[in-house]
């Protein structure tokens, strides 16, 4: 976990940059250096990209854990968040369940259910934590490497794991997907109008990294994954403070601010960027990494302010 980065350098989540309607902020961001991923991507590994370290092979479920509780899990850990699979004509597509749409006590019973019809005597287990689920087992298991939210509204086979092992993962998820397709807490969800918890999406298979100290920026973040990879480079990790200039404020040097997946509020995203723009150009930063929850990426320094020729970019 090595790394050389620009210490007033800034790296700053945002929410989708396609709803930006604020002329000067397009025109300045239109200046930067762009680019667009077309496919989602998990979003430690983009901050992490940002920062020139090498990608994570497995663990990311672990990680989340270690987030959360503070604590190194020490045994194979995978995430499993709740998921709708909607059958279309000739395949399923997938749809996240956030957090705000699946009340903790309907996970708990969920997880509970699962633990006492499908774990007992074996080696595995589920787990619930606050909003998230976990499910823990003796055996490494294959699974898939993307969170559900980048898997949402696609076809969820594309991103199972293949080879040896992925018949002992798929048999796992579909006697997960029977033994929740008539629980109590899914009747109660379609009769009000919200969709079944029908599956788990089990990601992020592995055991946790060792702790190594890493020279990482101050995270300003919500997202307990995030906090697990800094807890694993004995970094220094704060919540989010509600607003992109008191993150400015706290922190003299460079940081890493992720905004709460839930501002998607086109106001907090020009509060955010007039925020940051104003940082680089008053010189308290020397250069910023963009990445907007839409898969778009902008790379800006003071200089590309005589950018001039730079067309509009975003759409």
């Amino acid at each position: 976990m090595d790394a050389s980065y620009d210490k007033n350098a800034a790296i700053a989540v945002l929410p989708a940059v396609g709803q930006l309607q604020d002329s000067t902020l397009r025109r300045w961001l239109a200046r930067a250096d762009l680019r667009f991923n077309e496919r989602p991507q998990e979003l430690l590994t983009g901050v992490r990209d940002a920062l020139g370290l090498p990608g994570l092979q497995e663990g990311l479920g672990a990680l989340r854990m270690w987030g959360q509780t503070g604590d190194r899990p020490t045994v194979w850990i995978a995430a499993a968040d709740p998921v709708y699979l909607e059958p279309r004509l000739d395949h399923l597509c997938l749809h996240e369940l956030t957090r705000a749409s699946v009340q903790p006590a309907e996970l708990r019973l969920l997880i509970d259910h699962l633990q006492e019809a499908l774990a007992e005597n074996t080696n595995f287990g589920f787990a619930r934590l606050g909003a998230y689920g976990y499910l823990r087992s003796c055996e490494p298991l294959v699974t898939p490497a993307e969170p559900a939210y980048v898997v949402d509204q696609q076809v969820p086979t594309d991103f199972l794991p293949q080879g040896p092992g992925a018949a002992a993962f798929r048999n796992l998820q579909s006697e997960i997907e029977m033994a929740l397709h008539d629980h109590e807490v899914n009747q109660r969800r379609v009769a009000a109008g919200k969709q079944p918890v029908n599956s788990l999406w089990l990601w992020g298979g592995g055991m946790a990294p060792e702790r190594k100290t890493c020279d990482l920026p101050q995270l300003f973040a919500d997202d307990p994954l995030m906090h697990g990879y800094w807890e694993c480079g004995n970094a220094v990790a704060d919540l989010w403070p509600g607003t992109m200039d008191e993150v400015v404020e706290a922190c003299p040097g460079g940081f890493v601010a992720v905004t709460p997946r839930q501002q998607g509020d086109p106001a907090f995203l020009v509060e955010c960027l007039n925020a940051l723009r104003a940082a680089l150009r008053s010189n308290r930063l020397s250069r910023l990494t963009l990445l907007f929850r839409d898969g778009y990426r902008a790379d800006v320094r003071r200089s590309h302010a005589l950018r001039f020729w730079r067309r509009a970019f975003f759409k």
